[in-house]
């Protein structure tokens, strides 16, 4: 579908709380300095340096996540886009936008979520936020949080791919809800699986979560997992990407040639050569840390 520029909004979301890792503002912060101008209304959410890192009913910075929701829900409905770039931030960045889209166009729009992990937890079972947001859209997990979501994503008009070596309790959710998922080898056997899918879906809208992190690591400075400084086993059991930035170009471009594209968020860009030298940079006189 081709729409003007003006219908589309740019949501710039250095959201770093729901991951508890302040690395994820800059990142957010280069990764929309890297993409080409918007053409279109832009909105950045404002995202404090510092705020209470405290746990708060199960969950780590639930004020300060609470209050960027609501002014990231606030800059979407002063726009009432047709579609919604979001640069992220955390994979939380995505709660706002996808619950405003799937209020708009209901079941015509289906949810592709490209990421290692699923992101279907709750508190009880971790305390960042950012790894509950597609659960929350579904209508499950914490109150405040799901309130936002007035039309919950059918489990069904959601397709995962390259999500591999779930835990035992993300595949259950996931077998519960009779949801489906594309692999890394079975994307690669057959790339045409997706777009089938999505038609198959009734769909003929898309909503795209695009998290980094389901690329694979090696010679990828800008992920998790290549954290400079993180302590030997630190993401010992955790999944880590298996696909390639070319193939998921290629998916997304062809799933953009078939379905109306309204959604598509990237997140939890961390070059951390880049974050290791605003950090430097910030201790230099006249600058200061509030201008990380």
């Amino acid at each position: 579908m081709t729409r003007t520029s003006q219908t589309t909004l740019r949501l710039v979301m250095p959201q770093w709380q729901g991951g508890d890792l302040p690395a994820y503002r800059v990142g957010a912060k280069i990764l929309e300095a890297l993409l080409p101008d918007a053409t279109g209304p832009v909105e950045t959410i404002a995202i404090p340096v510092e705020s209470d890192r405290s746990e708060q009913d199960g969950i780590k910075a639930r004020a300060a996540l609470l209050a960027q929701l609501d002014a990231a829900r606030e800059a979407i409905a002063k726009h009432a886009p047709e579609a919604i770039m979001t640069v992220g931030g955390d994979c939380l960045v995505d709660l706002a936008p996808i619950a405003y889209l799937a209020e708009k166009y209901e079941d015509d729009m289906a949810v592709l979520w490209v990421d290692a992990h699923p992101d279907v937890m709750n508190k009880s079972l971790f305390s960042h936020a950012h790894a509950h947001v597609l659960a929350m859209l579904l209508g499950d997990g914490d109150a405040d949080f799901t309130s936002v979501v007035k039309r919950p994503v059918d489990p069904k008009k959601v397709l995962y791919v390259g999500v591999n070596d779930m835990m035992d309790v993300e595949e259950t959710y996931l077998a519960d809800r009779s949801m489906s998922v594309i692999g890394p080898d079975a994307l690669r056997a057959n790339p045409q699986a997706v777009v089938d899918w999505l038609k198959a879906s009734g769909a003929t809208k898309v909503a795209v979560h695009f998290d980094l992190d389901v690329l694979n690591p090696v010679g990828r400075d800008y992920l998790l997992f290549n954290k400079p400084d993180a302590p030997e086993g630190a993401f010992e059991g955790v999944a880590t990407g298996k696909l390639e930035l070319e193939e998921i170009v290629s998916l997304l471009k062809g799933v953009a040639g078939e379905l109306d594209m309204v959604g598509l968020a990237i997140t939890e860009f961390l070059p951390w050569d880049m974050i290791n030298l605003s950090r430097t940079l910030a201790e230099l006189p006249m600058v200061g840390s509030e201008n990380a």
